[in-house]
Parts: structure tokens; sequence; C-alpha cells
């Protein structure tokens, strides 16, 4: 479920009633914000969780098969605990948009007046003179009022519409890509240097990921890679703690 439909509507409306050529298209990094939240939340976590997870137990001088074990079952269930929570917490957001729109929807069928100086009220504070404030309100709304009301009364618009199926999908994938990074470490490193590996090849894989969501979403690289390095190390440096005490009392 999302908001596509009555947006789009508006846009051709409008076109066509204008009969304006749409040769030049702007692209804004906001257009991203959806599977870009999505695809770095889920490689981050995949490799923060699961190289931690892997480090904890190497920590505890477990052999290699029980790491790959404990690399491998924490994949697959960290994606699929990615998959549902996103589509859960996404599906609530689109569940609210929807609920909005029927109630705007229904408000236009029997208020269509105040609807229309609502409209018009926003465009008077965004700067416009109340003539053309209202002439604007009704030409959008001759166009599509639904969609009118939905960008610039509830702030929806299509590119920022709630997609909880993509949402999904993009996290668990990007969850397992990330997992998958501790996994193959641990299936190539010398058993002797595995616990330096994995720390080593995610920290690496961690500083790229976080300059390069920085980079697409237009922040300082140095500042997305930071971020995710510290928090990838404190993470490893706790679970490390936990592997050799717990490790050291069991032994």
């Amino acid at each position: 479920m999302h908001c596509a439909p009555p947006f789009q509507a508006a846009s051709s409306a409008t076109t066509r009633g204008v009969g304006i050529s749409m040769a030049h298209r702007e692209r804004h990094r906001s257009e991203r914000i959806g599977w870009l939240r999505a695809a770095v939340l889920g490689a981050n976590d995949g490799i923060v969780s699961t190289a931690s997870l892997v480090v904890g137990v190497a920590a505890a001088d477990a052999t290699r098969q029980d790491v790959l074990i404990a690399g491998v079952a924490g994949l697959v269930a960290g994606a699929l605990s990615m998959a549902a929570g996103e589509y859960v917490s996404v599906s609530s957001q689109a569940d609210t948009e929807q609920a909005d729109l029927k109630r705007e929807r229904h408000e236009l069928a029997t208020q269509p007046e105040a609807e229309e100086d609502e409209l018009t009220g926003i465009y008077v504070r965004r700067g416009l003179d109340p003539a053309l404030a209202r002439t604007v309100a009704r030409q959008l709304a001759a166009g599509g009022a639904l969609a009118a009301h939905a960008r610039d009364e509830l702030g929806l618009t299509e590119e920022l519409a709630a997609r909880p199926l993509q949402a999904a999908l993009a996290s668990a994938a990007t969850f397992a890509v990330g997992a998958g990074v501790p996994v193959l470490t641990i299936l190539l490193a010398p058993a002797s240097a595995l616990l330096v590996a994995v720390v080593a090849v995610s920290l690496v894989c961690l500083v790229a990921l976080g300059a390069t969501a920085a980079s697409v979403g237009g922040a300082p690289m140095s500042v997305g890679a930071a971020r995710v390095a510290v928090w990838g190390v404190l993470a490893m440096l706790a679970t490390a703690a936990v592997g050799r005490l717990f490790g050291t009392v069991v032994g």
C-alpha cells in the first residue's frame, strides 16, 4: 500500500492542462531517502551484528566451525528479522498515510468549500496574495483535489511514500550482503588470525559503506565513515569482552 496513484494522477493531469513540455527533469537526493535508508541500515547491521557475534564467539576460543555456524545463523536470522521489522514498521507508516488520505477524500466529498479555503490558506501563508492563492487552489483541485491536498496539506509525495515490501526486501538483501563479509572472512582467513581478520575486514567494509552512503546522500564522506566505524568498533569490543569473560568462566 502506498500513495503513489493520487500523486501520479495529479502530475499527469497538471501536465496535460498547461501543455508544458517536461524535457528537463531534476533529480533530487531526497528521492533516494527511502531505499538509501533501508540499504544502508541493512548492510551496516549485517556487518556490525554478524561481525560482533563471530568476534564474541571467537574470543571464547571456539573452533573455526563453531564461529562459522554462529556467523551463518546470525546472517539468516538477521536478514529475516530485518525484513520483518522493516515491513511492519513501513506498513504502519503506509496505514497512517492511507488513513489520512481516506479522511481527506471524505472531507473533499462533504465539505469542498472548506477544503478549498484550507488549500487557499496554505498558499497565502507561502506568500501568494489571496486572489492568486484562490486561483491556484482551484486549478490544482481541478487537476486532482486529493493529490493537491495530499501534497500541500499532508506533506505526502510519491517519492517519499511508504513502500513496505520494497523496504523489507532491500533491508533483507543488504543485511545478507553485509553479513556475508565476516562469514566469508571466516572461511578464507587463517585460523591463527581469525579474530584479527574479521575485525579488520569488517572495519574496512564499514568505512567504505559509510563513506559511500554519505556521498550518495550529499554529506561529507569522512563524517559518514567515522560514524559507522566508531559504532562498529564499540560493538565488536563489547562482544569480544563478553566472549573472553564467559569463555574463561565456562572453561
